[in-house]
């Protein structure tokens, strides 16, 4: 049974951003085959998250939440963006983590923002972050604006970066992973793809 522990930072509720979490969990699960699957809400570990920074020791439910990171095959990250970057609350979890925990440990990356001015926040922040913590980051990162939610480009990202992580966990081929959301030629002749859209796909990555 692969282990998938999902971390979202959003705020609000309902969120956006766990959205997005939910959505990259069930692609992932539908990759994985047998998974099983642990959310880790941010919003919820906020004042524990506090208290461990003042004192040194984690509440209940933080420990819990560390130990399933530490614990899982890989993870899915999303955070909300707050000043061109991630939020505090994403960055404060990760800052508690022993060092070595996610050593080696494949990672997916995703942020929701309300403009898609904000999308190289997976490159000039998130990647950056997850490769200091020596973490694998797969090569597609998901980002997701306002106006994206309903768009089928999106679920073709979230497809491919859940393939990618399945393909690093190592259950499935990275063929596989890659061959699930391939266009062919004429499908771009019939439907091509938006210039956006290709410039948001190079800066996932």
């Amino acid at each position: 049974m692969t282990r998938l522990v999902v971390v979202s930072a959003g705020l609000a509720d309902p969120s956006s951003t766990r959205l997005l979490a939910d959505r990259l969990a069930a692609a992932t699960a539908e990759a994985l085959a047998e998974v099983e699957v642990t959310h880790v809400v941010l919003r919820e570990l906020a004042h524990q998250l506090t208290d461990r920074l003042l004192t040194g020791f984690p509440g209940p439910e933080l420990a819990a939440a560390i130990a399933a990171v530490r614990d899982a095959d890989g993870l899915v990250v999303v955070t909300p963006v707050f000043s061109a970057s991630y939020s505090g609350l994403f960055k404060t979890f990760f800052d508690v983590l022993e060092p070595g925990t996610l050593d080696g440990k494949p990672v997916l990356v995703a942020a929701t923002a309300g403009t898609s001015r904000h999308s190289l926040v997976l490159e000039h922040a998130l990647r950056p972050l997850f490769a200091y913590l020596r973490a694998v980051v797969v090569p597609t990162g998901v980002f997701a604006a306002t106006e994206d939610f309903a768009s089928p480009e999106l679920e073709q990202r979230i497809t491919r970066a859940a393939g990618e992580l399945a393909a690093l966990v190592g259950k499935v081929s990275p063929a596989d992973a890659a061959g699930s959301v391939r266009r062919t030629i004429d499908d771009e002749l019939a439907e091509p793809t938006p210039f956006e859209e290709l410039l948001r796909r190079a800066s996932a990555g």
